[in-house]
């Protein structure tokens, strides 16, 4: 048995999955916000109703949305800020009184598709999240590529690559750089766009749905985010060579983009073919949670 812990902002979601990858149990509760002490114990009352569910015990995976820094054995990058600074790898252990295996959630994400998602059966996968951020998660044979900085898969905040006149230096990212990926291919970034280009702002979805019924002006925004999209992804394909690439986040739900984007990409691939497959996810909401219990073989 395998227990996934999702640590999220609002909600702490756990799945209990057999060998067979089939959900056996599946609990949600709200997330302590801004209390350290309240999240540890919140995870472990989860873990032990889990495992009452279930019948058995299991193993523990747990994703976050940050990493445990290498350098200090802290965690680093959380935008859930009450992570920051603490060891909670560590005090997670002392809590359930077993080990237990923590990794970012666009790696938890990775891991779910690539073991029985739209990426099964790869060697290399590459998982992408479109959403209210831009993260990545690399696999390779089953496993979560975490890289000697703990930062293996950040694609979003690389510069975007062959930027147009129009698009340099490029928005301020939270990161303290300009013209960064996330900037461009997040929801957000998708918004601003529009209203820089129309002067109206729009959220995504009311872009695409115009895009959809003829309006030509969110027609031409969804056009920009697709090649922007094929060049960013153009760099990963040129360094990393992944046989699939897994979009997820609110934006993977644009289907154009899986016709539109490898067609694009060519142009910018150092290859004379491109034979890397664009999919969109198959589990969706669930791939984080499902990719934590995945971390345990």
């Amino acid at each position: 048995m395998r227990i996934g812990i999702d640590l999220g902002g609002t909600k702490i979601e756990g799945i209990v999955l057999d060998g067979d990858g089939r959900e056996r149990a599946r609990l949600r509760v709200p997330t302590p916000l801004g209390d350290y002490a309240a999240t540890l114990a919140a995870i472990a009352a989860l873990v032990d109703d889990l495992e009452t569910q279930a019948g058995a015990a299991a193993s523990v995976g747990v994703g976050i949305p940050g990493i445990v820094s290498p350098a200090s054995g802290l965690v680093k990058n959380a935008n859930s800020t009450w992570l920051i600074g603490k060891p909670l790898d560590r005090d997670l252990q002392a809590a359930l009184g077993r080990p237990i295996r923590l990794e970012n959630d666009a790696n938890c994400f990775a891991v779910s598709e690539a073991a029985d998602g739209a990426a099964a059966g790869a060697a290399v996968v590459f998982g992408v999240i479109l959403g209210t951020g831009v993260g990545g998660g690399i696999v390779i044979d089953g496993r979560p590529l975490r890289g000697r900085n703990a930062i293996a898969g950040e694609w979003g905040h690389n510069p975007l690559p062959w930027p147009e006149d129009d698009e340099r230096p490029g928005p301020a990212c939270y990161c303290g750089l300009k013209g960064c990926i996330e900037t461009f291919l997040s929801g957000p970034g998708l918004a601003r766009d529009f209203l820089g280009a129309t002067g109206k702002a729009l959220a995504p979805t009311e872009i695409v749905e115009r895009a959809a019924a003829g309006d030509g002006a969110a027609a031409a925004a969804l056009e920009r985010y697709e090649r922007r999209l094929a060049r960013a992804l153009a760099g990963v394909i040129n360094v990393l060579d992944p046989d699939v690439i897994v979009l997820g986040g609110g934006l993977s739900n644009l289907g154009r983009l899986y016709e539109t984007v490898p067609r694009l990409w060519e142009r910018w691939v150092f290859s004379d073919r491109v034979d890397t497959a664009l999919k969109r996810n198959r589990h969706g909401d669930s791939s984080g949670v499902r990719g934590a219990a995945w971390l345990w073989p």
